[in-house]
């Protein structure tokens, strides 16, 4: 099998996600995403017309995010029209996805050169008809409901607090940890690698740091704020049928959520895109290119789709038994903070070092926009192995519909 390479990764920084207040707001989905395509291919002088495949992930591919918006970018990033492109949607988890898939084709020998990413621009997704929070992600598929109920992730979040034992306090503090990791980072360089700033198309600048971060963020305040989900529980599904709290009651009936999560301790609404380059060594080797990491496991898994966020536990452990590896042989995870529980369960379950976890902040602090967030993820643990001398990284999160993606990487 043929190893795959990550030659260079990049993103935008994140922009707030709230049409007209967020500083990317304005941008078309394909044009932020092409922005990136713009950035990356400049400083490695990427050659577009040996581009085999351009593997983008994007969640809600519907008006402005549709019609395959990754192939659109690339043609807007003024890209050989030679480069094929296809968009997936594999929710929160497309960015890891994209590149597993890149990596895939070339580890099979079918392609040499691949660039992977995602983009998400959830100030113009919340603007959408659908864009409402008492919506299933069955997609008003009542047969599917009967079989596997799924509520708001949200609640689902709660609901998971709930049986694990998570208290509010303990993840309000991880909150806080997030918070003041990213401000650290920030104010010392750590994403510059990676970044590119956008600019508008006149060459004023429209965004060069990141946008969502609440410095200054403490227990108190957060202890402060309301919780988000329980108002969703009575309220109707869109499809006219019945409520959340029904939906949790055909599988756990007896459950009396205790509701935690807030807009603290979860993941920031935002904006923003990401792509990395892949290839073989050979073809790097030709261009004159120095890899800077070669992809060393990768999987997925499904899981309960009621509960939905549990998954990235057993997608870490699979990823690191298809290489006989333990977490003691991980120097740095990465692991999305969709909700705080998320993260909380992944260091409890896998006895974790919490030093080694989310070195930099995460989606509490920073942002999740949806299907750009693993590209994003995977580019912040390869800067900060290279900053620390350490060696290997691995990458996952939750997705809806009870899934989850990882990647392994290691520096070459």
């Amino acid at each position: 099998m043929t190893d795959a390479y990550i030659i260079d990764a990049a993103r935008t920084p994140r922009g707030i996600g709230k049409a007209g207040k967020g500083s990317l707001s304005e941008f078309h989905p394909g044009r932020l995403l092409a922005k990136v395509f713009a950035g990356i291919q400049e400083r490695n002088d990427l050659r577009t017309e040996e581009i085999d495949d351009v593997v983008v992930g994007c969640s809600s591919q519907v008006d402005k995010q549709g019609s395959c918006v990754g192939r659109m970018a690339a043609l807007d990033a003024g890209w050989s029209t030679k480069a094929s492109a296809v968009t997936l949607d594999r929710f929160c988890g497309s960015g890891i996805t994209s590149v597993n898939l890149a990596a895939a084709n070339i580890m099979s020998g079918m392609d040499d050169l691949c660039v992977a990413g995602g983009v998400e621009m959830m100030s113009y997704t919340a603007t959408l008809t659908n864009a409402t929070n008492n919506r299933t992600v069955d997609g008003g598929n009542l047969h599917l409901r009967d079989l596997h109920p799924q509520p708001h992730q949200g609640i689902c979040a709660d609901m998971i607090a709930t049986l694990e034992g998570f208290s509010r306090e303990e993840l309000d503090a991880l909150a806080v940890q997030s918070q003041n990791r990213a401000q650290h980072a920030i104010a010392n360089g750590h994403f510059d690698r990676s970044l590119i700033p956008v600019t508008n198309d006149d060459g004023t600048m429209a965004l060069d740091r990141e946008e969502f971060p609440r410095p200054g963020t403490t227990m108190a305040s957060l202890a402060g704020l309301p919780t988000v989900f329980s108002q969703f529980m009575e309220a109707p599904i869109d499809d006219g049928g019945e409520t959340f709290a029904q939906l949790v009651g055909r599988k756990y009936p007896d459950l009396d959520i205790n509701h935690v999560h807030h807009a603290g301790n979860s993941s920031g609404v935002v904006d923003g895109a990401a792509a990395l380059i892949l290839s073989n060594k050979a073809y790097a080797d030709k261009v004159g290119w120095k890899p800077r990491a070669r992809i060393i496991s990768m999987a997925t898994v499904g899981g309960d789709p009621t509960l939905m966020l549990n998954e990235p536990v057993p997608a870490a452990q699979k990823a690191l038994a298809r290489v006989g590896m333990t977490t003691d042989d991980i120097d740095l995870f990465e692991i999305n903070e969709a909700f705080a529980v998320v993260a909380a369960k992944f260091i409890r379950d896998l006895k974790l070092d919490p030093a080694k976890v989310n070195v930099n902040g995460g989606a509490m602090a920073l942002g999740h926009p949806i299907a750009a967030t693993g590209s994003i993820l995977i580019g912040t643990i390869l800067d900060e192995l290279e900053r620390r001398d350490l060696t290997t990284g691995l990458i996952t999160m939750c997705t809806g519909g009870g899934m989850a993606p990882a990647i392994i990487i290691e520096r070459v």
